[in-house]
């Protein structure tokens, strides 16, 4: 697949343009990248049922890209990722290296695959640019609410397909079309179908066919102190999203601060509808029926800044009410850095869900993040957050989550981060809503980047 991409852009591009404008491109083009060495280790405690393990993995990766110089509004761009597991222990993390590889081919995060180092083109897409608007087509990373490309390991998520933007400026206004028919996972080197990532084995039964596309559009205002964000999300015969956001900034003479609401409705749609109110169906004879609410407070103070953050959504045992997020999305305000949804993404798990984003959960958060260039010494940044959620589903209690992080950035493009993290009833909910909890889990990671 990956070289019939290469040869159909070349091909394209040769045929466009001649030989003497494609030297002009290429001596006008760009390269880009980012080298990153991350460590991660998971530890976990378990008491009934018994369960204690820990896990680790290095790996050196990262991404270099090039992007062509623009020829009457048409330009190229090309992304290589890599990243390449050493120094494993007996047992590995593997969500650092082929995590999704292995529980799509072999079942199992843990598996031979899922351990392997991945190399492939994570980017290949042309873009035509107009006067107030473009048109990308291939292969691209997207970053938007419920489809992100959660760069929170070594490689981002990728998606295959169109995505339109419009700015119309004389009304600060602007928009986005996308049309997408595959998904790359940030573990993966595969492009799958995307409604077959999310469903994986069932999807054929679940929504009557073995492909699906999504469509989504997105209409954004502003101006100095408000914005207003909607998006809605058509999953092909699977899966109906709207998300909406707005927000509020001004400061004083002394201090800046903004306040953020957001909310969520989820609604399984055509095929999907009929076959998941079945009692044999994976959700159990539940249809997809979720909302949620969130809220949050910032305040920043030269180099210091405070969040408060506050999320619910709403339960009912009748329908399928948790958040559906399988394309990398954590839109909730009281997400922590252990990216309560993380696994969700992975090849069809997407009915699962994790602590805040389960039906009938509320959650607090509380972040405060320190600069200390006033000390002279530059670079250094510390951030402290905890979160506490609760729901009367949860047998062992309230999961709570501490983070800390000790980054350093020398300039913009080296930095080095440390991250602590550590969970007390760490809590998943199955496909049919049975929910488990992990007495203790603790984290840490290194990343080293340099980008250039």
């Amino acid at each position: 697949m990956t070289k019939h991409l290469l040869l159909s852009s070349l091909v394209l591009v040769s045929s466009i343009y001649s030989s003497d404008s494609i030297d002009n491109i290429l001596d006008k083009s760009t390269t880009y990248g980012n080298i990153k060495y991350y460590y991660i280790q998971t530890d976990k405690q378990n008491t009934n049922p018994f369960k204690d393990s820990s896990a680790k993995a290095n790996s050196i990766g990262g991404q270099i890209g090039i992007k062509t110089a623009s020829y009457y509004g048409l330009s190229a761009q090309a992304t290589f990722m890599t990243t390449n597991g050493f120094g494993f222990g007996s047992s590995v993390d593997s969500s650092i290296l082929s995590r999704d590889n292995g529980i799509r081919t072999e079942g199992s995060p843990a598996s031979s695959l899922a351990q392997e180092s991945l190399t492939t083109v994570g980017e290949l897409f042309l873009t035509y640019t107009g006067d107030s608007f473009d048109v990308n087509f291939g292969r691209q990373v997207l970053k938007s609410p419920l489809l992100d490309a959660k760069e929170v390991r070594v490689l981002p998520s990728s998606v295959e397909g169109s995505v339109m933007h419009y700015n119309a400026e004389a009304y600060n206004l602007d928009f986005e079309a996308a049309y997408l028919t595959r998904f790359k996972h940030r573990t993966s080197d595969q492009f799958i179908n995307i409604i077959e990532h999310v469903l994986g084995t069932h999807t054929q039964s679940i929504t009557g066919s073995n492909t699906g596309s999504i469509a989504y559009a997105k209409i954004g205002w502003q101006n100095t102190h408000y914005a207003l964000n909607l998006y809605n999300y058509y999953a092909e015969n699977f899966l109906n999203s709207f998300y909406a956001n707005i927000a509020y900034k001004n400061s004083t003479e002394l201090f800046s601060y903004s306040l953020h609401a957001q909310g969520i409705m989820q609604r399984s749609i055509g095929n999907t509808d009929d076959a998941l109110s079945l009692f044999s169906s994976p959700t159990a004879g539940k249809k997809i029926n979720a909302e949620a609410l969130s809220f949050k407070a910032v305040v920043s103070y030269e180099e210091s800044k405070l969040m408060l953050g506050y999320s619910y959504v709403t339960g009912d045992d009748g329908v399928h009410d948790s958040l559906v997020l399988p394309w990398d999305g954590t839109p909730l305000y009281t997400n922590m850095i252990t990216s309560n949804n993380l696994f969700v993404s992975n090849y069809g798990k997407g009915l699962t869900a994790d602590s805040i984003y389960i039906g009938g959960t509320q959650s607090f958060k509380i972040a405060y993040t320190q600069g200390y260039d006033f000390t002279g010494v530059k670079g250094f940044q510390t951030s402290v957050s905890y979160m506490i959620a609760d729901n009367d589903k949860f047998s062992k209690g309230k999961q709570q989550d501490f983070n800390i992080v000790l980054g350093y950035k020398y300039n913009k493009n080296f930095s080095i981060d440390l991250k602590g993290i550590f969970v007390k009833n760490n809590t998943a909910a199955a496909q049919n809503g049975d929910i488990t909890q992990l007495d203790d889990f603790q984290q840490y990671r290194v990343i080293v980047n340099y980008t250039f």
